[in-house]
C-alpha cells in the first residue's frame, strides 16, 4: 500500500502503541502523537480590569489551556495549513502565535 508520509503522520518512532486523546471540537479519539496540540494562556480576569490591576502592581496569573485537535478539525479551523507536496518536505519550525 502506498504511503503518503514517511512517518505516516505520527511522531511515535518505533515505540509501539501510544495513548489516545479526545479532539476538543468533534470528540474523536486520536493517538496523542498524531493529534495537533495547542497551548494558550487564558486570562481569567476581564482585560480592562486586568489593566487597572497591573497599574496598581498586582500579579495576574494566566493559566495554560491545552487542547488537542484531530487533523481534520485542525485543517478546517486553520490551526494547520494545507501544504503542497514540496512544502511538506521542508523542515521548518512552526511560527509562534
Amino acid at each position: 500500500m502506498p504511503v503518503k508520509r514517511k512517518s505516516r503522520g505520527r511522531s511515535k518512532g518505533g515505540k509501539g502503541r501510544s495513548d489516545v486523546v479526545q479532539c476538543s471540537i468533534c470528540g474523536e479519539f486520536v493517538p496523542r502523537d498524531k493529534a495537533k496540540k495547542v497551548t494558550r494562556r487564558v486570562s481569567v480576569v476581564d482585560p480592562q480590569l486586568a489593566r487597572e490591576l497591573r497599574q496598581k502592581g498586582a500579579y495576574i496569573a494566566a493559566p495554560l489551556e491545552t487542547k488537542y485537535y484531530c487533523v481534520s478539525c485542525a485543517v478546517h479551523h486553520g490551526i494547520v495549513k494545507v501544504r503542497s507536496k514540496e512544502e511538506r518536505k521542508l523542515r521548518r519550525r512552526p511560527r509562534r502565535r
